[in-house]
């Protein structure tokens, strides 16, 4: 009876463990899954973690801040309000989610991350990947805009308020729904085997698919600017001299592409090493070391939010007015505030007293005895 109850668990046991390998693990924190994509332990120490909140909250507090200035400046300022500087303007918030992503990952990485949830990491990353895609969607409808404007030789396209609303509508509906595909199903939670080592709960197809998908939309952009600038080149060259007038004119759309064109540089330098590194991470490259990379890279990713605001104050000068309105407004406005404040102040007891009490009877007499003298 033994010999046979251990046969019969010998025969089990390879049942058992592929079962165990396919099983979920929703009730596991994040510890389990970067044991099991042999990602070492981060060695932070106390020192190390405060200095990079520290600095790290700093850059998010000027990312926060210049774009919900940018954003201000698209509302106040009348002469903004085109199609361009709108979407400009929603790329401005999308930055300021990235902002808001970069605070919630600082405070929940290193050590922390090991102890996060399976939802807390969906929802860590699910941020970050709202906002690249939000950043993308917004540059891609820009350019797309900007392509429309310069064939036909005009400042700003034609299009209508409700069509530029829409189109703010479908890029956060499509950048959620990218952001939210993972923690939809597409991770590898039910199957260890296909979990990657940068992400340790997203599988490695998906990788793949947003590595490619961005550089792909990438490559359109590039593309796309190519040919703006062909065009361009080409219309200047082939007019007469004597219509130079109208040339200059007409420099504001082309100073507006390269604005964009910088944004646009700065993006694909920033973003490309990263999503680079994805694709050798999807590809399961394990010679490639790809962990060695994941802290610059994410700092790069930080400049990015960081450098798009500079460029926007830096190639627009109407911008960079609009920026020192707002703070001279925010400081007229401060200073009105603790001037109201300190009139409003109530007077001491001492004070009151003095001034309220009436002067009696005999400081009246010796008033009038002094007069009379």
């Amino acid at each position: 009876t033994s010999y046979s109850l251990t046969l019969i668990s010998i025969v089990q046991q390879p049942e058992f463990s592929k079962r165990n390998q396919s099983q979920c693990h929703y009730g596991e924190i994040m510890e389990f899954f970067y044991n099991n994509s042999s990602q070492k332990k981060d060695e932070w120490d106390s020192t190390q973690l405060i200095l990079v909140q520290v600095v790290g909250s700093l850059f998010c507090c000027f990312i926060l801040v210049s774009n919900a200035m940018v954003i201000a400046a698209v509302i106040t300022n009348k002469r903004f309000h085109y199609p361009f500087y709108y979407l400009l303007a929603n790329l401005a918030a999308s930055d300021f989610l990235a902002g808001i992503a970069y605070v919630y990952l600082m405070f929940n990485t290193g050590p922390v991350s090991r102890l996060l949830t399976v939802k807390g990491y969906f929802i860590r990353q699910g941020l970050l990947d709202t906002s690249l895609s939000a950043s993308l969607a917004n540059l891609l409808v820009i350019a797309l805009e900007r392509y429309i404007s310069v064939m036909n030789w005009k400042v700003h396209s034609n299009l209508t308020k409700r069509r530029v609303t829409l189109l703010i509508v479908l890029v956060w509906a499509i950048s959620i729904f990218m952001g939210a595909v993972p923690s939809l199903g597409w991770h590898c939670i039910c199957n260890l085997e296909d979990c990657s080592q940068l992400a340790p709960i997203f599988s490695r197809s998906y990788l793949i698919f947003w590595s490619v998908s961005n550089l792909i939309v990438f490559l359109v952009m590039v593309c796309i600017y190519m040919r703006i600038y062909m065009y361009v080149k080409k219309k200047t060259s082939v007019l007469n001299p004597h219509t130079s007038g109208s040339i200059n004119r007409k420099r504001t759309p082309i100073k507006l592409i390269k604005t964009v064109m910088t944004v646009l540089g700065a993006f694909v330098i920033c973003w490309t090493p990263g999503l680079v590194v994805l694709l050798l991470d999807g590809l399961h490259c394990e010679k490639c070391q790809v962990m060695l990379f994941k802290r610059w890279l994410l700092l790069l990713a930080v400049l990015n939010s960081v450098m798009n605001p500079c460029i926007y104050s830096y190639k627009d000068e109407e911008m960079w007015t609009t920026f020192k309105n707002l703070l001279r407004c925010i400081g007229n406005g401060t200073r009105r505030q603790r001037s109201s404040r300190a009139n409003a102040r109530p007077l001491s007891s001492a004070q009151d007293t003095g001034n309220s009490q009436p002067p009696s009877d005999e400081t009246k007499s010796d008033e009038q005895g002094i007069l009379k003298t």
